[in-house]
């Protein structure tokens, strides 16, 4: 039997929730007008996290108004679902119906069995809250924890279906439910790689006619009681600074540490016939996607190999040249050890162009939201294709020789007809995805 030719595989709709906003025309008038998201902090304790700052989703509530467009069946299911999902699974459902909206994909429009879902998650923490009640019906005449008594006093304190609130696969699953997907499902927990993973698996689905359309993207959180204090405890913070807004400042050579934030993104990808067939507008093109895992002798991620693999088997499997990438859009972390292996691995890779290829970061605006970051960076540059402009990387004032990339400074810059998204874990897992206008 011959093997089909892979179809294209484009994007038809866009959906977030971000410290910039909620609508994606919120997010872009925030870009190009360079206005951060970070701010200080208001739901963590400040002082004893010696963490000042955060760029947390504040307009999003959690209330059924938070979940874009919905026909009343939709309402009535999500309002009653939303209990059983905890901030950040909300938040993922809430990004996959707006980008559902937003591709005009509305409840009996589309061919369900041939409609899927490809979701990332971070690992999914419980609250110290959920646990509350039931350690305080644990305690002696003293004030002491009784272990003895957990399983008689504590447990039946515990909501029932609490853990429901918290699986990482259950963005996937709610999506699935509330828009009867019965295509491929899936559910992808790689920490910062999970997004552009996410929309990789799901582009090759659709390339290779196993799906027509699915709902790809990523929710994530580092601005959680319990999440936050490992982040803060294992990895570069900024906690220093006057201005909350000038404190994540990517590649500058004064950066230091990356600020926590929040949020959720998803893309409508579809076979091209299948948008066609539609009348769906079609705002980019997937071709091509990589990723890489690489640590050292030390069993220390190395962040530059696993980005250098990664955009390498992109462009390969994209057909690109360096000189035929528009720009770059960098995980730009805003950490001395993550910013410098990635701004090596890009010049490796593209650094043999006659020019230099122009890297922006939105992290620089909206901190680092974990899982999500890579739907959220991919949507601001899908953004930049459509309105022909590149948005600065915010607070970049001084360059860092250990940092060759040419980063963008200024409003002026074009974003070309292509581009690379990047995303890697402190841990060496590496994820690229390459998009190009649609022609």
């Amino acid at each position: 039997m011959p093997i089909a030719t892979p179809r294209r595989v484009v994007i038809t709709g866009l959906g977030l929730i971000s410290p910039l906003g909620n609508t994606v025309e919120s997010f872009w008038d925030a870009l190009t007008t360079g206005r951060s998201g970070v701010r200080a902090t208001e739901t963590l304790p400040a002082d004893l996290l010696q963490m000042p700052w955060a760029a947390e989703a504040r307009e999003f509530t959690g209330d059924i108004a938070d979940f874009g467009p919905l026909d009343k069946d939709q309402t009535r299911a999500i309002r009653k679902g939303i209990k059983v999902m905890c901030r950040e699974i909300q938040m993922g459902v809430a990004a996959a119906q707006r980008a559902l909206a937003d591709a005009g994909l509305r409840a009996g429009a589309f061919d369900v069995e041939r409609t899927g879902v490809v979701f990332g998650c971070d690992y999914v923490l419980s609250g110290p809250d959920e646990f509350v009640d039931a350690m305080a019906n644990c305690l002696d005449d003293k004030r002491q924890f009784d272990f003895q008594r957990w399983a008689r006093e504590g447990i039946p304190r515990i909501t029932p279906l609490w853990l429901l609130k918290y699986l990482p696969n259950m963005p996937a699953s709610h999506i699935a439910i509330y828009n009867d997907l019965r295509g491929p499902s899936n559910s992808l927990t790689m920490r910062e790689a999970s997004s552009l993973l996410a929309l990789a698996e799901a582009s090759r689905l659709i390339a290779r006619r196993a799906a027509d359309v699915i709902v790809a993207g990523a929710t994530g959180t580092r601005v959680h009681p319990l999440r936050t204090l490992h982040v803060v405890l294992q990895e570069e913070i900024a906690r220093t600074g006057d201005d909350p807004s000038r404190v994540c400042r990517p590649f500058d050579l004064h950066r230091t540490g990356m600020v926590l934030g929040e949020g959720a993104g998803a893309v409508v990808l579809e076979s091209l016939e299948t948008a066609q067939a539609r009348g769906a507008q079609i705002l980019a093109e997937v071709v091509g996607s990589g990723s890489s895992a690489a640590m050292d002798t030390h069993g220390v991620g190395d962040l530059r190999a696993a980005i250098r693999s990664a955009l390498r088997q992109t462009l390969r499997s994209a057909g690109m040249d360096p000189a035929d990438v528009g720009h770059v859009h960098a995980h730009g972390l805003s950490t001395r050890r993550s910013d410098a292996a990635e701004s090596q691995a890009i010049q490796e890779v593209l650094g043999a162009r006659s020019t230099p290829v122009p890297v922006t970061a939105a992290k620089s605006y909206l901190g680092n939201p974990g899982a999500a970051g890579g739907v959220i960076e991919l949507i601001a540059s899908v953004l930049a294709l459509q309105h022909n402009r590149l948005f600065p990387v915010l607070n970049y004032e001084t360059p860092d020789p250990q940092c060759p990339v040419h980063v963008v400074a200024s409003a002026d810059v074009p974003p070309g007809d292509a581009f690379l998204s990047i995303s890697v874990t402190p841990t060496g897992q590496a994820s690229s995805l390459a998009v190009r206008r649609f022609i």
